[in-house]
């Protein structure tokens, strides 16, 4: 797994952004804070008790990448912590979507609020009194795609027990990136 240290991350985060020119992801409600976000970009809660955020450097076309992300049916046969996938809106993934699925024991109920093909994805929804809000940005550079993520939970469950959910949150977005890595070199064959 190649996961990028925290300084090449910024690094390759800063200089990808201002190569990519409007694929760029925001981290606030009121005003972009990277350069390129869109006013009307949806961005995770800054006020929320968790977040995570991670990047991982993925050798493929961003086609391919995008493609794995978006198809939420299949995601059970590369990421074996997602147990099952029901998409409830036919056709491809666009705000309103709505598709349900299980993991680590939590029934969640997600809806696409943004779906800027190739290069950003952002759902949300409640589960088990955890309101969430993810984001994903898909950023080409020369050796692949930069895929960044972010996440925030807030909610009671999460208040009353900062740590826990944040070591959960943290796991899973680092498992899920990794597994869409070995997906996505996988299909492109790199």
């Amino acid at each position: 797994m190649r996961l990028l240290t925290a300084a090449k991350s910024a690094a390759a985060v800063t200089s990808a952004l201002l190569l990519a020119n409007g694929t760029a992801y925001a981290l606030s409600a009121d005003k972009p804070t990277r350069p390129g976000a869109g006013a009307g970009d949806v961005r995770i809660d800054l006020g929320a008790p968790v977040i995570t955020r991670e990047d991982i450097l993925v050798h493929a076309p961003l086609r391919t990448v995008w493609k794995i992300q978006t198809d939420v049916e299949n995601r059970p046969t590369w990421q074996p912590d997602v147990d099952t996938v029901v998409k409830d809106t036919p056709g491809r993934l666009r705000p309103g979507s709505v598709f349900r699925w299980t993991t680590e024991g939590l029934d969640i109920t997600s809806t696409v609020r943004q779906a800027d093909h190739g290069k950003r994805l952002a759902w949300g929804g409640p589960a088990q009194g955890i309101g969430a809000v993810h984001v994903w940005t898909f950023t080409p550079t020369p050796d692949g795609v930069l895929v960044h993520t972010e996440e925030s939970w807030a909610g009671d469950p999460v208040t009353a027990d900062r740590a826990a959910p944040q070591a959960a949150l943290d796991n899973s977005l680092h498992h899920w990136l990794g597994n869409l890595e070995r997906e996505a070199e996988s299909q492109a064959g790199t």
